[in-house]
């Protein structure tokens, strides 16, 4: 039941988020907050009841790990981050699930090197959302060949729209919950400001799955194989 409930769930926030620019609510945070956070606890409570075997559970751990280094290391370069990019590759390589727990749980664990705070679920959703959405295209063979080798043109747009999916859930929360009154000019005002660390965070993104993917997801593959995954 729980496993049914992941597409929904991930629908509540952009949902959530509408409703409340529809009804004109005033103060509307703490209302996205507790829809984020509900959707990430039935998500984790929902990989948590699937009981997978420890074999199964170290992938995830690993490339989240790796997320969470990676963009520990590239910190002194704004958004040049290889999070959406190790997201992707796990969702195409282990399943959308597994890619929504890398992304989710790199931004957790990263974060207490970066300062925990109210941005955090956000973040988590966000990645998340990258994560599982590169599952859906890898599954769907948008990112591969049949033989296995990437399609590079694909990985790029993909690397832009995945930064493009962290960017909306990220200003949009943003602006729905902090540009009071909700004006074009605030819109655009905040929109602005972003803009550049979003193209960054495009390019990074695009960069990082031309190098990794093809190399990463072979040898993800084989422990898959191996191991019987």
């Amino acid at each position: 039941m729980l496993r049914a409930l992941e597409v929904p769930l991930i629908a509540a926030v952009p949902v959530a988020m509408v409703g409340a620019v529809a009804l004109g609510l005033r103060s509307p945070a703490p209302l996205l907050m507790g829809v984020a956070l509900t959707a990430l606890a039935v998500f984790f409570a929902g990989f948590e009841a699937s009981r997978p075997a420890l074999r199964q559970i170290m992938p995830t751990v690993v490339l989240a790990a790796l997320g969470a280094a990676g963009r520990i290391l590239f910190a002194p370069v704004p958004d040049f981050k290889p999070v959406s990019a190790i997201a992707v590759i796990a969702g195409a390589a282990l399943g959308p699930r597994s890619g929504f727990m890398v992304g989710s749980l790199a931004a957790l664990s990263s974060n207490f090197f970066f300062g925990q705070g109210m941005w955090t679920p956000w973040q988590m959703y966000a990645w998340g959302l990258v994560g599982y959405l590169g599952g859906i295209a890898g599954r769907a063979g948008v990112l591969a060949r049949a033989d296995g080798r990437p399609r590079r043109a694909a990985l790029i747009v993909m690397g832009f729209a995945s930064a493009a999916v962290y960017a909306a859930v990220i200003n949009a929360y943003d602006i729905i919950g902090f540009v009071q009154p909700l004006t074009f000019a605030g819109i655009a005002a905040r929109l602005a400001a972003a803009a550049p660390f979003d193209i960054m965070h495009g390019l990074a993104t695009a960069v990082f799955l031309v190098a990794l993917f093809g190399p990463w997801t072979r040898r993800i593959g084989h422990v898959v194989r191996r191991y019987g995954l």
